[in-house]
């Protein structure tokens, strides 16, 4: 991030590489994303966005560097307990088969305890969906309303960081804005760090406080998300310039 701010960070990055038998994916990246913040990763397709993603919950271990999670080195997690302080919603949203209440308590049953009727409901209600959804098959639902699901069921293990991966781009314009509008929500009231990827840098800038540009599995440029409106390098000026999302 660029030093001109000030933040306490919730994920931070040390000269991190990651690679696939001799192919760089990613590159020295040192940077942080501030807590209690929504960060938006932008950067044209092959960047290196979705792996730094994973990363970040340990889905994938870096080749070299280190990642701090609040501080704590991520090596020093159980990998069950930072999945459920790092949670993470795909573009996909995939549920399991069955209903909705299947799908919100699955988080807590892999733990080896219940979601009640009543605290599904709360999560229902949180990401905009009414107790009539609890029992409706998940295989009904509209692609808004499974990423809506997929949201709560993330909510669930009440993570402190949500990583977003592409949620919205599927999705058609109505119920791409409410995802936004819940996002900022979610993120206001429980106070959530997010990182979302997203091509669309209409949204990358409006819904942003911060935003990383990722070029060739490098860090380009960082710092507040009106950087996309006046970027300082040729090369995230020509990536805005030409759209190249």
């Amino acid at each position: 991030m660029s030093t001109d701010f000030q933040y306490k960070p919730a994920i931070h990055f040390n000269g991190v590489d990651y690679s696939i038998d001799e192919t760089a994916i990613l590159k020295d990246v040192t940077g942080s994303f501030p807590d209690g913040k929504i960060t938006t990763l932008a950067g044209p397709s092959g960047a290196g966005k979705t792996t730094l993603l994973k990363l970040c919950n340990g889905l994938i271990s870096p080749t070299a560097g280190d990642i701090y999670i609040h501080g704590k080195h991520i090596r020093e997690y159980a990998p069950v307990d930072l999945r459920r302080q790092v949670g993470i919603a795909l573009q996909n949203a995939p549920m399991v088969k069955g209903s909705v209440y299947q799908n919100l308590s699955l988080p807590l049953e892999l733990a080896g305890k219940k979601l009640s009727e009543k605290e599904a409901v709360s999560f229902l209600e949180d990401v905009g969906l009414d107790k009539s959804f609890l029992h409706r098959d998940s295989k009904d639902l509209s692609g808004g309303q499974k990423q809506k699901v997929s949201i709560a069921r993330t909510l669930v293990n009440r993570p402190r960081i949500l990583l977003l991966d592409e949620i919205t781009s599927s999705l058609d314009l109505t119920s791409c804005k409410e995802i936004e509008q819940l996002i900022v929500k979610i993120n206001r009231r429980y106070n959530v760090t997010m990182v979302w990827i997203t091509h669309n840098l209409e949204q990358a800038r409006t819904i942003g406080h911060y935003t990383w540009v990722m070029i060739a599995g490098k860090v380009a440029e960082t710092g507040d998300s009106s950087l996309l409106e006046s970027p300082k390098t040729d090369e995230v000026r020509h990536f805005v310039e030409g759209g190249l999302a």
